[in-house]
């Protein structure tokens, strides 16, 4: 496969914002974030500089994933940041407790999805009902202006090692 777009989270980096009107450098880390720079802005690659940063919020194995872009709100809001996925309602360890991989990757196959692991029993960390619903989220960092919707990716598969 060739890769398109790369992009790191869970960094810290230091970056320039203004803070009481003064530009300054700070350490921004980004624990469950990503960047969400806007158009125009110089650390964004320049084959994306004219539209503003990709942003790849990827969904669990059995919902959607999507593709935004930052913006200038997320400049002034939350450091050029934008969320990096939805986030976990279940412990890796409670998932696999209340879960078999087993029956995780029935139901991904029933749908259409295809697995491969090394290990079946893993499937039930990372199970659907583990995560909050990544499209609840990102209507929220989109209504918020920190992040733009762009296109909504459906799961063909899924690789867990």
């Amino acid at each position: 496969m060739r890769q398109i777009y790369d992009v790191c989270h869970n960094v810290a980096k230091i970056e320039e914002y203004t803070i009481d009107g003064q530009k300054q450098p700070l350490c921004v880390h980004r624990k469950g974030a990503t960047r969400a720079f806007p158009a125009g802005h110089p650390d964004i690659p320049d084959v994306y500089r004219g539209i503003g940063q990709p942003v790849l919020i990827p969904g669990d194995m059995g919902r959607c994933s999507y593709v935004a872009l930052g913006t200038e709100i997320a400049m002034k809001e939350s450091f050029g940041s934008t969320c990096h996925g939805a986030g976990r309602v279940q412990s890796r360890a409670a998932a696999k407790r209340s879960l078999r991989g087993v029956d995780v990757a029935k139901a991904l196959a029933a749908r259409g999805i295809t697995v491969r692991t090394g290990s079946i029993a893993s499937l039930a960390e990372e199970a659907s009902e583990a995560y909050k619903d990544v499209s609840e989220v990102v209507d929220i960092t989109h209504k918020a202006g920190i992040s733009r919707k762009v296109a909504r990716a459906i799961p063909m598969g899924v690789i867990k090692g």
